[in-house]
């Protein structure tokens, strides 16, 4: 497991990917999501600190999805500069790091890859059949089936985002293009 580092958003935070969970923990130990039988399988384990005065570090074990390389494991800045987001063998967490019990589990398992978007302020998160947008409030958008089987995302530029997705009527990769602001797709 190589993980990646995308630090692209100003953030107001530090966290280290560390190897294995420590022996002694720190007094904040939070497990995501609270009651995960996927941690048996393993886990991301992240050490925390918030640039919050008087804040203690947080040690976030995050449950491993799937071990195959194929999918992400890492830490992304946000666009809002007190959230993290780690991914751990594709499962996605966006972690409140000034009150880490609070976070969002995306539904995409696994997240195939994870692609910063600055000009548009958010963080994209590609499934199988669909996109979901992340802004500095939260989901900002998810887009409609984009293919039956693998997406892929070609390029972004002037607000457009340009992709691949392949159709199983036809059994081609059908290119797509997409509003940046909505999720729409462009005609």
């Amino acid at each position: 497991m190589n993980p990646l580092f995308d630090f692209t958003f100003p953030h107001k935070w530090q966290a280290e990917i560390l190897p294995a969970r420590p022996a002694i923990l720190p007094a904040r130990h939070l497990v995501y999501p609270r009651q995960a039988e996927e941690i048996e399988r393993g886990a991301l384990e992240v050490l925390a600190r918030t640039d919050e005065p008087n804040a203690s570090p947080f040690l976030a074990t995050c449950a491993l999805g799937f071990r195959d390389p194929v999918v992400p494991t890492g830490i992304w800045s946000t666009p809002n500069p007190h959230e993290m987001c780690a991914v751990a063998g594709g499962y996605a967490y966006i972690i409140d790091t000034v009150t880490p019990e609070h976070f969002t589990m995306l539904p995409y398992r696994p997240v195939l890859q994870v692609r910063s978007a600055p000009a548009q302020e958010l963080l994209l998160f590609v499934g199988h059949r669909a996109i979901l947008a992340w802004g500095a409030n939260g989901r900002a958008w998810e887009t409609a089936k984009l293919s039956d089987e693998g997406v892929t995302i070609n390029g972004l530029e002037g607000g457009l985002l340009r992709g691949m997705g392949w159709n199983m009527m036809t059994d081609k990769e059908t290119p797509f293009t997409l509003d940046m602001r909505s999720g729409s797709l462009v005609a």
